[in-house]
């Protein structure tokens, strides 16, 4: 039997041998191409529905806590998904997890991309938003993976960030007077950004080479972060 089969590396990717660290990069980086390709599909497929627009404009327009209680779903179902893309006991379980994570994704993106089309009548403001943050993500990765530092220092940076913009979204939610303009946006890009550069260092300094599925669902939501916040910040441009 291949030693391979019987024994685990126990090390970090950045402790691995080098054949045994690049096909974990190469791993890593297909399932995240394919989670942004399944969720390209599925956004395809659910903006070709007949009457999607006012379909979905109208659920959310019933109240307004119900973007709300679309967000804290989606939080849920990302915990979950995490844990499950962490698993040690499943392979199966780690790309349920990556799975259901890219089927929310693509439910929570639809209202803001089917606001996009409705604006120009057409897929090019996402065709943009789309290319600009895959030039920023290709930036960064070279960024991190070519100086290969440890960013695992912006980790509290991040959480700090990110528990504020949460309290400004319902903030927002609460006091519809309260608006969360452009300046919003740019910071947001800011803390995906800095999502990516952290995610990425952590890959290599604190992951093992069997955690490419998680590595994978981490930088899938750092992107999708990036390009939310990159696309609305054109659409604020546009109007």
């Amino acid at each position: 039997m291949p030693l391979s089969s019987t024994y685990q590396n126990p090390y970090v990717v950045a402790q691995a041998p080098v054949d045994e660290r690049a096909a974990f990069i190469r791993r890593t980086y297909a399932h995240l191409a394919g989670a942004i390709a399944v969720f390209a599909l599925l956004e395809t497929a659910l903006m070709s529905i007949p009457g999607i627009e006012q379909t979905v404009f109208n659920l959310l327009g019933t109240s307004r806590f119900s973007w709300l209680i679309v967000l804290g779903a989606f939080m849920g179902v990302s915990w979950l998904a995490d844990n499950w893309a962490r698993s040690e006991t499943s392979i199966g379980k780690q790309y349920m997890g990556l799975g259901i994570y890219t089927v929310a994704e693509a439910i929570i993106f639809l209202p803001l991309l089917l606001a996009a089309r409705q604006m120009t009548g057409d897929a090019s403001l996402i065709g943009q938003a789309g290319l600009l943050t895959g030039a920023l993500f290709l930036g960064l990765t070279a960024i991190a993976l070519t100086t290969r530092k440890d960013f695992s220092f912006l980790g509290g940076f991040l959480k700090i960030g990110f528990l504020i913009a949460l309290g400004l979204i319902v903030i927002g939610v609460f006091f519809q007077g309260f608006s969360l303009g452009l300046w919003f946006s740019g910071a947001m890009v800011l803390l995906a950004a800095g999502s990516i550069l952290y995610t990425t260092g952590n890959m290599i300094h604190h992951y093992r080479t069997d955690q490419h599925v998680s590595a994978a669902l981490g930088l899938f939501s750092a992107v999708a972060l990036l390009f939310w916040y990159i696309l609305r910040i054109l659409m604020s441009m546009r109007r």
